[in-house]
């Protein structure tokens, strides 16, 4: 087999966004078709992103043939593979917390431990993902690191935990920090919690839900582990849709829910582009000799991103959620106008996942030009 090829320093960011992560497959589908020795040392996920990454990450074979599986993965997925609603739990709450009021102590709402119960995606997840091929793929030089964010329930701090070689260094910033481990599925499952919705995942003596929640760095741990290429993938279309409309009354919960969900999910992203962006602008106005500001550097950055707005195409889609679930979502005016934004993050459904491979690997396509000169070195 030949060697891999592509830059030694490149890095693979995927962000996060449920069963929009999808998208990314198509993404690297096509990437690792016109490139099929492509070498990516340095991946790094979130939440949803995650999952794909600590994948590609530990498969053994190439680029094409991982994402080939994790393509046949991705279209094995359905609600009953993912999560399942705790009817019971949420309704033994809910008379709890109605007692409690009634008694006018509220000591019902102190503990939620997530409404739906992760059991099935974790069984799903310890079949498909290999983590020792992790070490081994950092032992055969294959990879660099993987780094995988989630947030501490404990501290409140983004915090990422890397796997790869032993030269690399861990950093701490305001607010986010990143620990040298041995990955598993806890670590996964622990970037992919959104809290409440999900439970928290124990890893040693502290608590961490989904790193989407409080990263405001998304592109800095690829950063940090020596990338100074950035291939990232985010799910936020140039042509986003209206949500609300000017002349609605109130906004439903289902809207309101699609707004916190492209915050979480979608914005950091953007933000952290555009700063790294400017900062490579700045860093072109130096003089020819003179030094970067505290050991600044320059790094080549490509977002690619979806042509169509991925909340829009689910809509009309069938909901396909386990009936109590489904009447929770109706109830929360989930098929009301915008609400479709909100129903993309949960359509584990290979209708509309198959729909966002394909839309990534064509998209990943029509700008291959780009792509290929960022590959090569050009601008």
């Amino acid at each position: 087999m030949s060697e891999p090829t592509g830059p030694t320093d490149l890095a693979l960011v995927l962000s996060g966004g449920g069963a929009r992560a999808s998208y990314q497959v198509g993404v690297i589908a096509a990437l690792a078709e016109r490139v099929p020795d492509l070498a990516i040392p340095i991946i790094t996920g979130v939440s949803a992103g995650a999952i794909n990454a600590a994948f590609i990450a530990g498969h053994p074979g190439p680029l094409s043939r991982a994402i080939t599986e994790l393509r046949g993965h991705w279209l094995r997925l359905n609600p009953e593979t993912v999560y399942r609603f705790k009817t019971m739990r949420l309704a033994r709450w809910s008379m709890r917390l109605l007692t409690q009021f009634a008694l006018r102590r509220m000591e019902g709402l102190r503990t939620v431990r997530g409404v739906m119960d992760m059991r099935p995606l974790t069984r799903f997840l310890a079949e498909i993902i290999n983590f020792p091929g992790i070490e081994a793929n950092v032992l055969s030089g294959r990879l660099r690191a993987v780094a995988l964010t989630t947030t501490s329930y404990t501290t409140g701090q983004t915090v990422t935990f890397v796997q790869g070689v032993q030269d690399i260094r861990v950093w701490e910033r305001v607010q986010r920090a990143a620990l040298y481990t041995r990955l598993s599925l806890a670590h996964v499952m622990a970037s992919s919690a959104i809290p409440l919705i999900f439970p928290a995942v124990r890893i040693g003596d502290s608590f961490y839900g989904d790193g989407s929640v409080s990263q405001t760095a998304p592109l800095s741990p690829a950063v940090h582990l020596g990338a100074r290429r950035i291939l990232a993938v985010g799910m936020r279309s140039k042509h986003t849709t209206r949500i609300l409309s000017p002349d609605a009354e109130y906004p439903t919960t289902a809207q309101v829910m699609a707004l916190l969900f492209n915050a979480v999910f979608l914005d950091a992203i953007d933000s952290d582009a555009e700063r790294l962006e400017r900062m490579n602008r700045l860093l072109s106005l130096l003089s020819p000799g003179q030094s970067p500001p505290d050991g600044l550097r320059p790094v080549d950055f490509i977002m690619l991103r979806p042509t169509r707005d991925l909340g829009t195409l689910a809509e009309g889609m069938r909901l396909n959620l386990p009936p109590t679930f489904e009447r929770v979502v109706q109830s929360m005016g989930g098929k009301g106008e915008g609400a479709q934004d909100f129903l993309s993050y949960l359509l584990f459904d290979p209708e509309y996942t198959g729909l966002l491979m394909e839309l990534g690997y064509e998209d990943t396509l029509a700008a291959w030009d780009r792509i290929e000169r960022f590959l090569n070195g050009g601008d």
